[in-house]
């Protein structure tokens, strides 16, 4: 089969050389049939020029441009959409992942599987600022998606690429291709693999990361569920809002006959009422508006990036 391993980068000068050296002599040394494909996502250090050098030393290497940076979903998105290959094997372009961990995942894959997911069992990051709350995501998406991996945020993994075609990714949702490639029907197992410190370069996460974790979560959830049967949800509310306001009604009765309290006058009524349309409101155009992102996207096929250049791509 031919694989094509995508690395999305940004600002990773230091770590290009050495990973692209260790990828190509690995998959050399296995016979594979591949192509490197690198997006550079709107680096401003000298990244893009070590791709340019490594795309001229190897027409293997192929390389995507992005005109700005348009964050990690958007890059991985790039490279899945120029990948030629059977198989797709994201990796990270900070040398942490493992590139020896690719053969046990293709053999993972032969198994039967459509999407072979990595995990960090033991884990080189700093456990207050990153394990942790990764930890935390990783219990709170398996059991919001019933897909239970250790590790969604793990890049390393292996995807079948006639899976990787029916997912459309936007926000950032590239941790939860797994999710939304089971809900497609896909077969999904994860498989443990190596993580090295980072030895050069600087992380570009941080702990604001868990919000939008949360945030993009909220969207699988609603996506995998309600996508295609909203009323079900939008029912569950409207009964809520009809029980509690029932519940408001009838003790503003109770006071008004039994403790003589004007109703006109009562603020328990109006602040009830306020507060539960308030909120169904704010709820109805949230999921309205993912709903509309998902049609926009998918719907008029929308590019969430634009590329400046190409290189090796016939």
């Amino acid at each position: 089969m031919k694989l094509s391993v995508v690395i999305p980068v940004y600002n990773e000068d230091a770590n290009l050389a050495e990973l692209s050296r260790e990828v190509i002599s690995l998959l050399d040394a296995h016979q594979l049939e591949f192509e490197l494909i690198l997006v550079d996502d709107g680096s401003s250090d000298e990244s893009f020029a070590s791709m340019q050098t490594l795309a001229s030393n190897d027409k293997r290497c192929k390389v995507i441009r992005l005109r700005r940076n348009f964050g990690q979903t958007a890059a991985m998105a790039a490279g899945f959409a120029a990948a030629s290959g059977e198989v797709v094997i994201p990796m990270d372009g900070d040398l942490q992942n493992n590139p020896a961990d690719i053969p046990r995942l293709l053999a993972k894959l032969e198994e039967g599987y459509d999407v072979v997911s990595g995990w960090r069992k033991s884990r080189k990051d700093t456990f207050i600022s990153r394990k942790l709350p990764s930890i935390l995501a990783n219990r709170l998406i398996s059991r919001m998606t019933n897909v239970s991996l250790h590790d969604y945020g793990c890049t390393l993994k292996a995807y079948r690429k006639e899976v990787l075609d029916q997912v459309r990714l936007y926000g950032e949702l590239h941790r939860f291709v797994p999710a939304l490639a089971f809900q497609l029907g896909a077969k999904v197992t994860e498989l443990p693999v190596d993580h090295r410190p980072r030895t050069a370069g600087v992380s570009k996460y941080g702990l604001d990361r868990v919000l939008r974790v949360v945030l993009d979560l909220i969207t699988v959830k609603f996506l995998l569920k309600y996508s295609t049967r909203p009323l079900q949800l939008f029912g569950k509310w409207a009964f809520g809002s009809f029980g509690l306001s029932l519940a408001a009604f009838l003790m503003t009765l109770f006071m008004k006959f039994g403790e003589g309290l004007s109703m006109n006058r009562n603020p328990l009524f109006f602040l009830s009422a306020f507060l539960l349309f308030s909120g169904i409101q704010f709820i109805t155009l949230g999921l309205l508006g993912e709903l509309v992102t998902r049609t926009y996207h998918e719907v008029q096929d929308k590019p969430i990036y634009t590329v400046r250049e190409t290189i090796n791509f016939d």
